[in-house]
């Protein structure tokens, strides 16, 4: 498997504040890797290190082998399809304008977009006669994280990162976006960071867990791994497994 992103003793500061500590970790292409940590623990500033929202302090990161800091930022934007909470969407723009934004920027011809957009809003389960015309306000949140997922895929590109996508879900939705997730994965055979809480939710997508603690690498491997893992961190996401009276 070849490196798609490569976190080389990276390390990241806001203000005065060091957020990330001396980040060594590696993403393989095909893979899914979950960055699982509490609020504050470094996750969203990796993140942003990826696609030069944020560009490190120390160390470097490596995007396809080329450090963040020699990618042209907009290149390397539109290179990498990014899904937020809520999806990110433009407001003033239909679905249909939402989903087809990075191909229409970067010249598609419009015959081409338009097929790209029905076929990813097919994929996701919104029917383009149906959902193609709409805005984002007439939408529920489900349906708005599945147009982000959509616009994320739509200029298929071969980086994929997800910040809490389905942290502002009723759990029945988010269980029903993160089986589509799979779905998607198994069909695109992408690359992805994943960004999540809630170990149900690593444990469920990622095929290795990348455990934060305080901005520092705690622990990283399978989930099967991660079930077994020693560290009190690992144990301490691992009670919420456990039924709250066994707690």
């Amino acid at each position: 498997m070849s490196q798609i992103v490569s976190f080389q003793n990276a390390s990241a500061r806001i203000a005065d504040r060091a957020i990330l500590h001396h980040l060594d970790l590696e993403v393989e292409a095909g893979e899914t890797l979950v960055l699982l940590g509490r609020s504050g623990s470094g996750k969203t500033t990796a993140l942003k290190l990826v696609n030069g929202l944020l560009l490190p302090n120390a160390g470097e990161v490596v995007v396809e082998g080329t450090p963040t800091t020699a990618w042209d930022p907009i290149r390397l934007k539109r290179r990498i399809g990014y899904v937020i909470q809520e999806g990110g969407l433009f407001p003033h723009f239909t679905v249909a304008e939402n989903v087809g934004l990075v191909p229409r920027l970067e010249g598609w011809p419009r015959r081409d977009i338009e097929a790209r957009v029905q076929s990813l809003l097919d994929q996701v389960g919104l029917a383009p006669d149906e959902f193609a015309a709409r805005y984002p306000r007439e939408l529920s949140g489900g349906q708005r994280q599945r147009v982000g997922v959509a616009r994320a895929l739509a200029a298929n590109p071969p980086l994929l990162l997800f910040d809490e996508p389905f942290g502002a879900l009723d759990p029945v939705t988010r269980l029903d976006l993160q089986r589509q997730f799979l779905s998607l994965r198994r069909q695109f055979q992408k690359t992805a960071i994943f960004v999540t809480h809630d170990v149900r939710e690593a444990l469920l997508v990622a095929t290795r867990i990348a455990l934060l603690v305080n901005g520092a690498l705690n622990l990283v491997g399978t989930p099967s791994e991660f079930l077994q893992a020693r560290t009190p961190e690992a144990h301490t996401f691992l009670a919420c497994l456990r039924p709250q009276a066994e707690v």
